[in-house]
């Protein structure tokens, strides 16, 4: 676990090397077909010998829940067992993880009426003004949801207003955690410069290797931002510039500037959990001393 740009995806590989594992990606931009530059996936060569489940796995005109996600790791859990690995989920979705070892809560179902009303008052007021009340009535959703996620601020307002109980309450109510020994391992730099720096370097990488032709692929099929899969962090941001709506400079700036606010959440999500065990990875032995605490914590 760890914020993107951290150096996941390596160690995994790392591990992969030295210990029977199953690799489970746990990244919701990644399921998505045709979404490989800006999700960071890893290459054609590197799933052949490092072989991912629940990659590529959605086209990003389809939807892919957290449910869905729990039901299918949890089978591929069993499956790997099954084979003699040992279970290796790697990525930066932190409510996936969430939905993983605890479940998800039984909800209200949406209301129109309500959902109507929490629009009207966007238009009004703004959506900032949405996020801060969510701030006042439940400050961990807040932190969790970025300000413009307008999809997820309504409906963690819409929940509160049908049931009286925040979403995070909702979820504390309902947790049934997986029958699984779970080592929770995470890495990130203790400088933030550092991850900061990394962001900055994938970012420009990405334009490099075609971030911009492959959105234009995705718009051209149809795709824009009222699709979950294209209000991916950095998808949202180059639509936008396509669409006329800001320059080049300008959205890759919006790209920078969303990244670290993602990377922001997770580690405000990682901090506050306190099951994980960190790793800093700016010390150039880190690798083997997540590999040492797994042989600990672990029969293989």
């Amino acid at each position: 676990m760890g914020p993107t740009a951290a150096g996941k995806t390596g160690m995994a590989m790392r591990i992969a090397d030295t210990l029977p594992v199953g690799l489970i990606s746990v990244d919701s931009g990644q399921v998505y077909r045709g979404m490989d530059i800006g999700t960071a996936k890893i290459t054609a060569k590197e799933m052949m010998d490092y072989p991912h489940a629940l990659i590529d796995i959605r086209e990003p005109s389809e939807p892919y829940s957290a449910d869905e996600f729990r039901t299918d790791a949890s089978q591929l859990m069993n499956d790997f067992q099954v084979q003699g690995r040992v279970p290796l989920l790697v990525g930066g979705t932190m409510f996936y993880f969430r939905a993983l070892q605890y479940g998800l809560p039984d909800l209200p179902a949406a209301d129109e009426a309500v959902r109507e009303k929490l629009l009207l008052e966007a238009k009004e007021d703004g959506w900032q003004a949405l996020h801060d009340r969510l701030s006042e009535i439940d400050p961990e959703s807040a932190v969790r949801i970025n300000p413009n996620d307008r999809q997820r601020i309504q409906r963690a307002l819409e929940i509160y207003q049908l049931s009286g109980v925040t979403p995070t309450q909702h979820v504390r109510n309902s947790m049934q955690e997986i029958p699984w020994k779970i080592i929770k391992i995470g890495i990130w730099p203790s400088v933030r410069t550092l991850l900061h720096e990394n962001i900055e370097k994938r970012l420009s990488q990405m334009f490099e290797q075609g971030f911009l032709d492959e959105v234009r692929v995705l718009q051209a099929q149809g795709l824009d931002s009222s699709l979950p899969a294209m209000r991916t962090v950095g998808y949202r941001q180059v639509l936008e510039h396509l669409d006329g709506k800001t320059s080049y400079e300008e959205m890759r700036l919006r790209c920078l500037y969303s990244t670290r606010q993602l990377a922001k959440r997770q580690l405000t999500w990682l901090r506050n959990d306190p099951g994980l065990k960190w790793f800093d990875s700016k010390d150039e032995d880190y690798p083997e001393k997540v590999l040492e605490f797994i042989r600990k914590k672990t029969s293989v």
